[in-house]
C-alpha cells in the first residue's frame, strides 16, 4: 500500500511541473503527471524487487523525486521537439 504514497507524491509533483514548464499549449495536460506516475511505479517496484524496504530513504527519493525529475526532463524534450517540428513545418509552408 505504500506504493500509493509514492504514486500520489510523484503525480502531485508532475502536476506542479506541468504548470512550471512553459509551452503548455504544445502538450497535453496529463503528459507530465502521467510520466511521473509511470516512472514512480516502475522505480518503486524495481527497487522493492532489489530488496529495498519501505524504510529506505533511497526508495522514496528515487520513486518520488527521481520520477518527477525524469518527467520534467522528458517534458522539456517533448516541448523542444514540438517547437522544432512546428518551426520546420512553418518554414516548409513559407509562413
Amino acid at each position: 500500500m505504500y506504493i500509493l504514497l509514492a504514486l500520489v507524491g510523484a503525480c502531485a509533483l508532475g502536476i506542479l511541473g506541468h504548470y512550471l514548464i512553459g509551452g503548455r499549449e504544445l502538450r497535453g495536460v496529463v503528459v507530465t503527471p502521467a510520466i511521473a506516475t509511470a516512472v514512480s511505479a516502475i522505480a518503486y517496484t524495481g527497487l522493492q524487487w532489489l530488496g529495498l524496504g519501505e524504510d529506505s530513504i533511497w526508495l522514496w527519493l528515487a520513486s518520488v523525486l527521481g520520477a518527477a525529475a525524469i518527467a520534467v526532463v522528458a517534458t522539456l524534450a517533448l516541448v523542444a521537439a514540438r517547437r522544432r517540428s512546428d518551426a520546420e513545418a512553418k518554414a516548409a509552408l513559407g509562413i
